[in-house]
């Protein structure tokens, strides 16, 4: 892929978000995946070119399918986007795709998951039903198997070769790498939510979703959380651990629940109306009907 990790001259290496996107692709490049691989442009970082297999045992299992990935200013706490540049029977072409990981659900993205994660759930994402899906193609199975067929030799116009060759030069790259070429899971929260994002998501008011993206912070607000958030991801397996607990709350010491019965005992009483008032009212009442009852008969 005609595409660097090098930063350009003008980057400005002191951004979390920029440090992030650096982080991201020497991994992506020192751990190699026989599978996918994705690089930022040499010009710009926050437009990355990705290749990929189609997913085992489908229609798309010979086919090798190259795309583009555009991130957001705020990256990694808002989602990048995706479209597809070779035909495959699933996606528009050249469409951006609607996916829980994309900008078209940032109430689902996490930050920590980056592009690596992002790849691995694309894959598995080609193998769902299209159900309305923005972007998504119904077609048939054999038009799928045809266009994997074709798709290798898909030429991108940026990168200057075709999927095949990029695919191999990855089981090259993987077969040299050190390190072994171990994949990456789909998150947890993703193969759970994928599957029914068209009913659930669809229905969510635009104005609880705006809430939501509203109060994320920007990585260019200089809060530490924020630039924590922007640099930190995982790299080998970022699906959540089901079996994290949370530490036990400590128990009070003696006399400190009671005590702090009491003082709420205390504290409501002093707020209600005091019992005189209430009787003194009741007294009122009942002299005002005497005397209505007195007037009454007196005529």
């Amino acid at each position: 892929m005609a595409t660097s990790t090098a930063s350009p001259s003008h980057t400005n290496t002191k951004s979390p978000t920029i440090r992030r996107i650096l982080r991201e692709a020497a991994e992506l490049s020192n751990t190699p995946s026989p599978d996918y691989t994705a690089e930022p442009l040499e010009s710009d970082l926050f437009e990355w070119h990705f290749t990929l297999r189609g997913p085992p045992n489908s229609p798309y299992s010979q086919g090798i399918y190259h795309g583009r990935i555009i991130l957001p200013p705020a990256y990694p706490l808002r989602p990048p986007s995706f479209r597809f540049s070779t035909p495959n029977g699933r996606f528009e072409a050249n469409r951006e795709i609607c996916l829980s990981i994309s900008g078209h659900h940032e109430e689902t993205w996490q930050p920590a998951w980056g592009i690596r994660t992002a790849l691995v759930a694309l894959r598995s994402f080609m193998e769902t039903d299209v159900l309305g899906q923005l972007g998504g193609l119904e077609t048939t199975e054999a038009v799928r198997r045809r266009l994997a067929q074709e798709s290798t030799s898909f030429k991108c116009a940026v990168c200057a070769r075709t999927n095949a060759d990029i695919i191999a030069d990855c089981e090259d790259r993987c077969k040299q790498a050190a390190s072994s070429c171990s994949d990456v899971s789909v998150p947890a929260e993703l193969n759970m939510g994928w599957r029914d994002e068209l009913e659930t998501r669809r229905d969510q008011p635009s104005s609880s979703r705006s809430e939501r993206i509203s109060s994320q912070p920007s990585p260019g607000d200089g809060t530490s959380d924020a630039a924590e958030l922007a640099e930190g991801f995982v790299q080998t397996t970022p699906s959540v651990s089901d079996d994290v607990t949370q530490p036990p709350l400590p128990m009070p010491a003696p006399g400190t629940q009671r005590n702090t019965l009491t003082t709420s005992q205390a504290r409501t009483g002093s707020d209600e109306v005091p019992l005189w008032i209430d009787r003194a009212i009741v007294a009122l009442v009942i002299l005002l009907a005497a005397l209505v009852l007195k007037v009454l008969l007196g005529r």
